[in-house]
């Protein structure tokens, strides 16, 4: 704290300075809100610790540019920015410099620039430094950077705080790393946290991890009024998914200015965009699978109404900054209605009004299950990989990691970084080590954060059948007690939507769903460091060894067939024959496919637990394509547990399959050197297919393509 507090004369001339400040930044016109003057008071007077819960658009980057601009006056050292996208650091370091503040931002697309970013830091010429939250939990930026970042800072900001909290909707671990770093800051050093979406179980989260090392848990907490006056929020429930996608093609044109559809999954972006460009609209699906250049891209077609929308994942989330954004529809309903809000406060910031129609969708309970069932490992996972970390001599990296714990890539590095900020583990140069500090598996807390997911999506299908105010409903989820009834929205008077479709429209664009036929790539390398697990293989797969591209029939998570295949691949589904729907799918994604060297025969890999449906589905191929049945290739002993890396699931299937003699002898006979169409009923990690057309090509067999019903994702 500072040694005398300033006067009241004296804060009046600090606040006619703030608005100085601001007016540079927004404009002439601005001036500063009560709050946004009590946040900016708490941080650059009082140097104290202070949460914004404010609504998007109502200036909490004010706040700390501000504060930023008064605290350099006084000799503070520059403002350290932790935020979560790159595109909210770009517009974030567009506003700053039209305010004449100087900022440089530290992230994984600019690696070249960071020594002299740092050079730049230390000669006193950049004011604000945005972060991206993975950079904290880097090794050398840990060690070497941020130690004398948190000695020399004038300002901490954590924006998107929600991030934190594992009960906020959109929980990062890379943001674990502030409950470590918050200790280290020189007393007196003010810290911000900010966010839009941030009910009362994150508040109290945020504002327990903000008071950590600040010497009291003095937190100011402003929470403001949630209500968005521009939007008219409404939900459309149409019967199927071809009637969504009619309707949205007919009526897109009607929605104001330019906006963004969203889509529960990747797939779903690109069927969506595919279907609407294809009936004249100008879109662009774009989701994290989208390079970063055509991201981009992407994001200036928007913002300068090059294109009517975007069709995005949540990827296209948060610190996107198009304030005449005039529409937000979602194509399938998120899971949480803190996750919608968020999303939808994307739309008019800077126009009297902004639609927002939910399209919900059979799929979507589906959807979120599979999201739900990824969560954080079980403490036997965990315990495995201390185990493995502490039995270790050396570091060992996450790809050898993962030839020895259960888990996927992204799930294991996202449990790492929690035991690293935890103190149980340590990433270092090389990989991850055990600490030997003692750590308790919090499996009350983990079971809450599930039971409160679950309530979430309770939360959302209430939402979707609600007869009442929309925007209150949000904002009483939000626990905004000022929560009232908008006056705007569907059930209030203020929208009505036509959900006018004729059958001709319906029926063209369900046609559009049922094409079948997803492209699979075949594995081109083999996982590291599998040796360690007895399997002796490493780099590249040989030519003359590996498949040609495949096709599935659909994705599971495909809007027109997915839902089908994922049905007849259900657990507990019972095993029968293939549908005659797939397979007269099956027969328009052959008659479709542009192969290198024709097939000559079909083969199918065995099932244990569907046995009867895929030779029915391989024999029926064979009849109707003339070709001859080789049989299946066997897969002998038990039924595998299914494992969730590529290493793991590579173990697994290595040994798990032969040539009876019969094929061998087609092979090495009559069919030798011919293309071989294999058949399974569905692929994730793609191994099983790997391993089977292995053995193929080494009996013999020329090309292999793989055909599956389904592609687990």
């Amino acid at each position: 704290m500072t040694s005398a507090s300033p006067t009241a004369v004296d804060r009046r001339a600090l606040r006619e300075e703030a608005e100085r400040q601001l007016r540079a930044l927004a404009g002439d016109h601005a001036s500063l809100r009560e709050d946004q003057w009590s946040a900016i008071e708490a941080l650059a007077v009082d140097r104290r610790r202070a949460l914004v819960v404010q609504r998007t658009g109502w200036g909490k980057s004010a706040v700390y540019f501000v504060s930023t601009a008064l605290l350099r006056a006084r000799g503070a050292g520059p403002t350290v920015i932790v935020s979560p996208l790159l595109a909210l650091m770009r517009n974030q370091i567009a506003a700053a410099e039209r305010a004449g503040i100087r900022a440089a931002t530290v992230n994984s697309t600019n690696a070249e620039a960071w020594s002299e970013t740092y050079a730049a830091i230390r000669a006193g010429d950049v004011d604000v430094l945005l972060l991206s939250p993975e950079r904290l939990n880097n090794p050398d930026f840990r060690d070497n950077v941020l130690p004398q970042l948190a000695a020399t800072c004038g300002l901490l900001v954590v924006d998107e705080a929600h991030c934190i909290s594992d009960w906020g909707h959109d929980f990062r671990p890379d943001f674990r790393r502030l409950r470590t770093l918050l200790p280290e800051l020189p007393s007196g050093i003010p810290v911000l946290a900010t966010t839009a979406t941030a009910n009362l179980r994150v508040v109290d989260d945020v504002r327990d991890v903000l008071g950590i090392g600040s010497g009291d848990s003095d937190v100011l907490v402003l929470r403001g009024n949630l209500d968005r006056e521009s939007l008219q929020l409404g939900v459309l429930q149409l019967q199927s998914t071809g009637r969504r996608l009619a309707w949205l093609a007919r009526h897109l044109d009607d929605l104001p200015g330019s906006g963004i559809i969203y889509t529960l999954t990747v797939a779903g972006s690109q069927e969506v965009a595919d279907y609407l460009r294809e009936r004249g609209h100008r879109v662009a699906a774009y989701s994290g699978q989208t390079e970063q250049a055509e991201r981009l891209a992407a994001e200036d077609d928007l913002i300068n109404n090059r294109v009517k929308a975007l069709v995005a994942t949540s990827a296209l989330g948060m610190g996107f900054d198009k304030p005449d954004l005039g529409f937000v529809v979602h194509f399938g309903a998120p899971s949480s209605p803190i996750a919608y809000y968020q999303q939808v406060g994307r739309a008019g910031r800077g126009v009297a009004s902004a639609q927002v129609v939910l399209l919900p969708g059979s799929e979507d309970q589906a959807i979120w299950d599979y999201f739900a069932s990824v969560g954080f490992p079980s403490e036997r996972q965990v315990r495995t990989a201390l185990t493995v970390l502490g039995d270790s001599p050396t570091p060992l990296s996450t790809a050898v990691l993962e030839t020895r714990v259960d888990l996927s890539r992204s799930r294991l590095e996202t449990m790492l970084k929690v035991l690293d900020v935890d103190g149980a583990a340590r990433r270092v140069a090389g990989g991850w080590t055990a600490t030997g500090q003692s750590w308790t598996y919090d499996s009350e807390r983990y079971q809450k954060v599930s039971a409160s997911r679950a309530a979430e999506q309770a939360a959302m299908r209430e939402y979707i059948a609600s007869t009442r105010c929309r925007m209150r409903f949000l904002r009483e989820q939000l626990d905004d007690p000022a929560a009232g009834d908008c006056g705007r929205c569907d059930n209030c008077g203020g929208l009505r939507l036509d959900d006018e479709v004729s059958q001709d429209e319906v029926s063209a664009a369900t046609a559009t769903l049922r094409r079948p036929g997803v492209a699979i790539e075949a594995r081109r390398q083999w996982p590291a460091a599998m040796p360690g697990l007895g399997v002796e293989v490493k780099g590249k797969i040989a030519a003359s060894e590996s498949a040609q591209p495949g096709r599935a029939v659909a994705r599971f998570t495909d809007l027109g067939f997915g839902p089908r295949v994922r049905a007849v691949l259900a657990e507990g589904q019972a095993d029968a024959d293939v549908p005659d729907e797939l397979l007269e799918a099956t027969v328009r994604v052959l008659s479709a496919w542009d192969w290198k060297q024709r097939p000559a025969a079909v083969a199918q890999v065995g099932s244990l637990r569907r046995p009867r449906l895929i030779s029915s589905w391989a024999t029926k191929i064979c009849t109707i394509g003339r070709l001859p049945y080789l049989g299946e290739v066997v897969h002998r002993g038990s039924s595998a547990t299914a494992r969730s890396n590529s290493a793991q699931r590579l173990k697994a299937v290595w040994d798990a399959y032969e040539l009876p003699d019969g094929l061998v002898t087609a092979l090495s006979g009559a069919q030798r050197g011919q293309a071989v169409l294999l058949v399974d009923d569905f692929t994730d990690t793609g191994w099983t297919l790997t391993v089977v057309t292995r053995l193929l090509r080494r009996a013999g067999a020329g090309e292999v393509y793989p055909l599956v019903l389904g592609i687990r994702s």
